[in-house]
């Protein structure tokens, strides 16, 4: 990606927040990936740590209609992907999407669980919430022009405990230095 790109990026994310009345901590940590496939209005994600914990941390994210973070899983952690603006859906399977099959698992949505088939897309409105536990696969994406997603979970390792379906994604962009950055990524 270009910085020039993710500077512009920042800024639009930046406006929807206030917008719609989510204020950002002071000195937020921002993190901006197209996955490493070169394809951020397809693949791309603005995400925000609002806290890193032992224990626990916290994200927000930004994404536009058309925006699809691939299908991944995580060993480690548990996590709560929840819809805080905007509409939006999870496409969910019980291990790895090529071998799951449609097989029956239990998930819950909204603190309480349903049955759903591997492959299924759960529709998430303002509020609602998917809780994923580990070797759930799951890919996300708007479906509303703009979306701010929501993330609660387990101690968050992006290095080493994203697993994606693709094998050419990586989870951190190379960025092209084409201009000054307005704001240092997690990355950086």
């Amino acid at each position: 990606m270009k910085r020039s790109q993710i500077n512009k990026v920042i800024q639009d994310a930046t406006y929807f927040f206030m917008a719609n009345g989510w204020t950002l901590p002071p000195n937020p940590k921002w993190d901006v990936t197209d996955f490493g496939l070169n394809e951020f209005s397809k693949t791309g994600l603005v995400l925000i740590n609002l806290a890193e914990e032992a224990e626990y941390c916290e994200k927000i994210m930004y994404a536009r209609k058309n925006q699809t973070t691939p299908a991944h899983t995580h060993k480690k952690k548990k996590e709560d992907i929840i819809c805080r603006t905007g509409k939006m859906a999870i496409q969910v399977w019980n291990g790895h999407p090529e071998k799951a099959g449609s097989k029956e698992f239990s998930i819950k949505v909204n603190g309480a669980f349903i049955e759903v088939k591997s492959g299924d897309t759960i529709r998430l409105q303002s509020g609602e919430r998917v809780t994923l536990t580990p070797g759930i696969y799951h890919e996300f994406y708007p479906e509303t022009e703009e979306c701010v997603i929501g993330e609660v979970s387990t101690t968050n390792d992006d290095l080493n405990d994203n697993f994606f379906v693709n094998p050419l994604i990586g989870r951190f962009s190379q960025i092209d230095e084409d201009e000054e950055p307005v704001m240092k990524l997690v990355s950086d």
